[in-house]
């Protein structure tokens, strides 16, 4: 039986491949009457495309209801991210607005599309980017969380 080595080594003369850079963070669109930087909510248009589709998909009105987004505890790294439709937001919400103008300009007249986060998951959430990846491989929502220390491999638990 023939044995196989693993190089480990580059060859004299050759040259190793660049490192890889991580993949950039895709522009994000801070809310409505949010100054650009703020520590708020930030969604690509990637993302804000996927939330009107599947809003449609699911016969929720933008003016009627909105993405609540949040924490709950659990997951292989501590804390999960959790995200569903909500009919309307709770007293203490935080709610962002983003025109649908960004995706269309001509919808100058439809209601913005609004995300809801409860007070305690915002200690977690601020600041943090929604992302819509569509691949061969994965459709999902990324949470790019400037809070987040550790994540799982699937990007749906962490901890900070």
């Amino acid at each position: 039986m023939a044995m196989v080595g693993l190089q480990t080594t580059t060859p004299t003369g050759a040259m190793a491949p660049p490192p890889t850079a991580p993949a950039p963070t895709p522009p994000a669109i801070a809310a409505d009457g949010e100054p650009a930087g703020a520590k708020g909510i930030q969604v690509t248009a990637r993302a804000l495309k996927r939330i009107r589709v599947a809003m449609a998909k699911e016969h929720i009105s933008p003016a009627a209801g909105g993405l609540r987004v949040g924490i709950t505890g659990g997951g292989c790294s501590g804390l999960s991210y959790s995200i569903r439709f909500d009919s309307q937001p709770r007293d203490r919400d935080r709610i962002y607005s983003f025109s649908q103008t960004h995706l269309d300009p001509a919808a100058t007249g439809e209601p913005p599309l609004r995300i809801f986060v409860d007070p305690k998951s915002f200690i977690y959430l601020s600041g943090m980017i929604l992302d819509y990846e569509e691949t061969l491989m994965r459709q999902a929502f990324n949470f790019i969380n400037p809070h987040s220390t550790k994540s799982c491999g699937c990007g749906s638990s962490f901890s900070t």
